[in-house]
């Protein structure tokens, strides 16, 4: 079976994460709190014009001389405006006063258009029409008009706008084209799409972007794109409007174009270049310095999709642009992690959840314009080994290093690392296995994280004398050998490079490993005959005492693209040149 197949295989269960579904919205309701009216919007969208399926959440007692704040929300990838948790926001908001409109993204559910990734030109502008909806200067097609809704000024509504995912960039997307948005909570969505797609994680230049291509995560991509494509299977009623062509069904054709040329395992510096700029030109690095709305970002612990640090490089380029953010990480994401107590958004538990009241805390300051609202910390983090978030003035730094030494060990001190080489060498199929496989994400048995002998290295600490808190990303600086790398990196094709997995385990008294959350870091190293330095996906996690820490490069992974032919790798240590593993450690302040 091909990757493909099995990619699609697995689209039917990635649709619910992605779109973070629950239980399904049967039809116009009616409640003593809210009432729903489904609407149309004919809007122009990336040259073509397409309906826009919605929902409109009347909180009981709005009207024009009682107008209410408004809450803008839509779907995950592959959802549509009746997930269980896009409908349970709107829900959720009237029932707390405000109003909702709630709406199937282009190309999805009943919304007419191509499918262009969340792209501001295409899906900003038609969430900007439905904002002049909601600012009184257009009526849906049905002539229905939302004069209950609290004005800024004339043609601008008091509009926040919440959702995860596909739901979260659309938010950076509206916010970039449309000043009139007022708050923003994106929840585990991307900085970048060329990053999350097919991630670098050394020579960061922009975000969490690198210069050189990165290492193609195809089960994730293919499930991404077989969903787009089986459109045509999923929706009864098709609209024209978002067929495209034979070659390229459901999206834009650069996103076609796209992902074939990842799948195609070459990338001549040109087109790897080319791929890059697109999926940047979609994704909100290239265009948050025209976001200025505050944003409260949400990201996900357990997500090998859009992991911690793309949060992260959202967070600090709004902070250094003076956006007004805050961010918080919670357990779950796309690949699970949901505990008792942490926000549900189909079931609506905002007051009841850390998260979901630090959300109306959010939407109360900023739409309501309530004083008393507190806002919260500037960072929030969820600490399983413990009741609670910790807060931070700012994300940690690195604090503690630990060197890599020539004899296997992971020591404290420089002058305790020994003198010594070692060497793996990659396989022409994957050897390793970190994240979770399509078997998991359909319900299967999924391995464990292994790592087949030969084909990796490992440095191991002593036991820890006492508990390492981690909250942040690790960063490693090594330097390795590859001769047979060394004479075909320059080719002027990226896939000739040296492709290896970084890692750091857990290590139980009893020899059990954990791999926190499954995440792996993939690097394509630009040049061999340099040190690199590898930033890790953030995590959050206790090492107990007792247990102790394993730094790992693997030749592969199961879930990525790896060496195209037979690459090996040494790594020398010597106490004058060696590696170095740098945490972010922090106290246990019990805040």
């Amino acid at each position: 079976m091909s990757r493909r197949t099995l990619a699609f295989v697995a689209g039917a269960a990635l649709a619910a994460p992605l779109a973070l579904a629950g239980t399904a919205q049967a039809g116009t309701a009616a409640s003593s709190e809210y009432t729903v009216t489904p609407l149309k919007f004919t809007v122009a969208a990336g040259g073509r014009s397409c309906t826009v399926d919605a929902d409109l959440y009347r909180p009981a007692g709005a009207d024009a001389q009682h107008p209410v704040p408004a809450v803008l929300a839509t779907n995950g990838f592959g959802g549509s405006k009746s997930d269980g948790s896009t409908d349970g926001i709107g829900k959720a908001f009237a029932s707390r006063g405000y109003a909702g409109l709630v709406y199937s993204g282009l190309g999805f559910g009943k919304s007419g258009c191509l499918i262009t990734l969340d792209d501001p030109k295409t899906d900003g502008r038609a969430a900007a029409a439905l904002v002049d909806f909601l600012g009184g200067t257009r009526a849906a097609d049905d002539g229905t008009r939302a004069e209950f809704v609290t004005q800024d000024a004339p043609g601008d509504p008091t509009v926040g706008m919440i959702g995860g995912s596909y739901g979260g960039a659309i938010q950076m997307a509206t916010a970039a084209v449309d000043p009139r948005v007022d708050a923003l909570v994106p929840l585990i969505t991307w900085n970048d799409l060329g990053y999350a797609l097919a991630p670098n994680n050394t020579g960061a230049a922009t975000g969490v972007s690198s210069g050189t291509a990165g290492v193609f995560k195809w089960q994730w991509t293919n499930a991404f794109y077989l969903m787009g494509e089986g459109q045509t299977i999923l929706s009864p009623s098709l609209d024209p409007s978002r067929v495209n062509s034979l070659d390229c069904l459901h999206f834009a054709a650069q996103a076609c174009d796209t992902i074939r040329f990842l799948n195609s395992g070459r990338y001549p510096a040109d087109r790897a270049a080319a791929m890059l700029d697109y999926a940047r030109s979609v994704s909100p690095v290239s265009y948050l310095n025209r976001v200025k709305a505050p944003t409260l970002l949400i990201q996900g612990q357990a997500d090998t999709l859009f992991n911690l640090n793309e949060a992260t490089a959202t967070y600090r380029t709004l902070k250094a642009q003076g956006t007004t953010a805050k961010m918080i990480w919670q357990a779950w994401g796309h690949s699970g992690g949901q505990v008792d107590g942490e926000l549900d958004l189909a079931q609506g538990n905002l007051e009841s959840s850390y998260v979901g009241g630090r959300i109306l805390a959010w939407f109360d300051h900023y739409l309501r314009h309530e004083p008393a609202a507190d806002t919260g910390p500037e960072f929030a983090y969820y600490r399983d080994w413990r009741s609670g978030y910790g807060t931070a003035d700012a994300v940690p730094g690195l604090t503690r290093s630990m060197y890599l030494s020539g004899d296997g060990k992971l020591v404290d001190n420089r002058a305790e690392v020994a003198r010594g080489s070692r060497q793996y060498t990659n396989w022409l199929l994957p050897t390793s296995h970190s994240e979770s496989s399509l078997a998991g994400l359909i319900g299967l048995p999924d391995p464990k994280p292994y790592d087949t002998k030969g084909t990796y290295l490992g440095w191991t600490s002593a036991p820890l004398a006492s508990a390492v808190d981690v909250v942040g990303a690790p960063e490693a600086t090594i330097e390795v050998v590859s001769p047979k790398t060394e004479r075909v990196q320059n080719s002027g094709d990226a896939s000739d490079k040296l492709v290896l997995f970084a890692k750091v385990y857990d290590v139980a008294p009893d020899g059990a490993k954990t791999l926190v959350n499954r995440l792996v870091s993939p690097v394509r190293v630009p040049d061999v005959t340099r040190p690199f330095t590898v930033r890790l996906p953030g995590i959050v996690h206790r090492y107990e005492a007792g247990h102790r820490l394993e730094f790992v490069i693997a030749g592969s992974d199961g879930a990525y693209f790896g060496n195209r032919g037979i690459k090996p790798v040494t790594v020398v240590s010597a106490p004058g040149n060696t590696g170095v593993l740098e945490l972010p450690v922090v106290g246990d302040t019990g805040r």
